[in-house]
């Protein structure tokens, strides 16, 4: 993939509860139902590109449920079969998109649809590192991490780029699927930074950040 121009106009899509991916983040996934796991070998034949969406409604709705509008595709960039026929993948993310239409369930049952790649034209070529509030997002993740038990590497993000940084984090915790999306659809690096510290200050006050007026999606 060389910039948004490679880009498909299509792309099979992977609707899973909170999870979150980000441009250039790394995303693990065990791969087992029957649909997914064609659709995985469909993409390692093709451009080998997977959109992680989020279900838009945390209520069941059978099978195929309804879903945000924006996602992210990823790159399956590492690839190993298990002896009990799972896949074992990691996608590293190349672009969000916008769903323009959903195209009719493939012959294998999994979900694909026509991505607009036109709202993101940052997400391919990376962004600037921008300045934000480092120190009050590490004080807070201290904080976050130790009410949540999560073991953390310090010097190691001390040191990460702001991205990395942000992304790294917003994608590890177990922040509400309404706020993964909300971090997902932030326009750039300083807002989902923003957001992201108002996420975690809010949490170890014992409150969602929706109470704050953040974004609803």
């Amino acid at each position: 993939m060389s910039g948004r121009a490679a880009l498909p106009e299509s792309i099979p899509i992977f609707p899973l509860s909170g999870a979150l991916l980000l441009p250039r983040g790394r995303l693990p996934l065990n791969i087992f139902e029957p649909r997914y796991l064609a659709m995985t070998r469909d993409a390692l034949a093709g451009e080998r590109l997977i959109g992680m969406i989020q279900p838009s409604d945390p209520r069941p709705a059978g099978m195929n449920p309804p879903v945000y509008p924006v996602g992210c595709a990823g790159r399956i960039t590492t690839f190993s079969e298990t002896d009990d026929g799972r896949f074992l993948i990691t996608l590293t993310g190349t672009s969000r998109f916008r769903i323009r239409e959903e195209l009719p369930l493939h012959d294998d049952g999994y979900r694909r649809v026509t991505a607009d790649w036109e709202a993101f034209p940052g997400d391919v070529a990376g962004e600037d590192e921008t300045a934000f509030d480092r120190d009050r997002l590490v004080r807070g993740l201290r904080g976050y991490f130790g009410r949540h038990n999560i073991n953390a590497d310090w010097e190691a993000i001390g040191k990460a780029p702001g991205e990395r940084l942000v992304a790294s984090i917003a994608m590890i915790c177990p922040f509400d699927p309404s706020e993964k999306q909300a971090l997902l659809e932030a326009p750039d690096l300083a807002e989902r930074a923003r957001l992201l510290t108002t996420i975690v200050e809010m949490a170890l006050l014992g409150r969602s950040s929706d109470d704050d007026n953040a974004p609803r999606h």
